[in-house]
């Protein structure tokens, strides 16, 4: 024989990681001390875009009111009536988003509820978000 070593059948390898749900998906977390990348949350970005453009949108004139926006491109309304308060989130915030350097805990679902239009409170609201951009 050459002197090499057999290699068993089964390796077991043990990742430490903790799963969470982040907009209505399931994300692997690493630990605290481990390299960690995350990508945008595609759909809070697409959000963000919406907010905009629809604002973008109304204040032009192309659409008069909220309304005719819903009906003419097939929004549902109670979707509608959330995504435009994006608009209102403090610029470091949407720039933190669009950067990919928001906390784990900034979803959708989470910009989406009620938060202070007061851009000064937002960073404090947003926990992790305000903290990875200033510190």
């Amino acid at each position: 024989m050459n002197g090499e070593v057999p290699l068993p059948e089964t390796v077991t390898l043990h990742v430490p990681f903790r799963i969470l749900k982040r907009g209505g998906r399931k994300e692997m977390h690493l630990p605290e001390n481990a390299p960690q990348q995350h990508g945008t949350d595609a759909a809070l970005v697409k959000a963000l875009a919406r907010a905009f453009r629809w604002k973008r949108m109304l204040e032009s004139g192309e659409f008069v009111t909220i309304n005719e926006l819903v009906q003419r491109k097939g929004i549902a309304p109670s979707y509608m009536t959330r995504v435009p308060r994006l608009t209102l989130l403090a610029p470091d915030i949407v720039e933190t988003i669009l950067d990919r350097t928001q906390g784990p805990e900034v979803t959708l679902a989470r910009v989406l509820e009620p938060f202070t239009e007061e851009w000064e409170a937002q960073p404090v609201y947003f926990g992790e978000l305000g903290r990875s951009r200033r510190s």
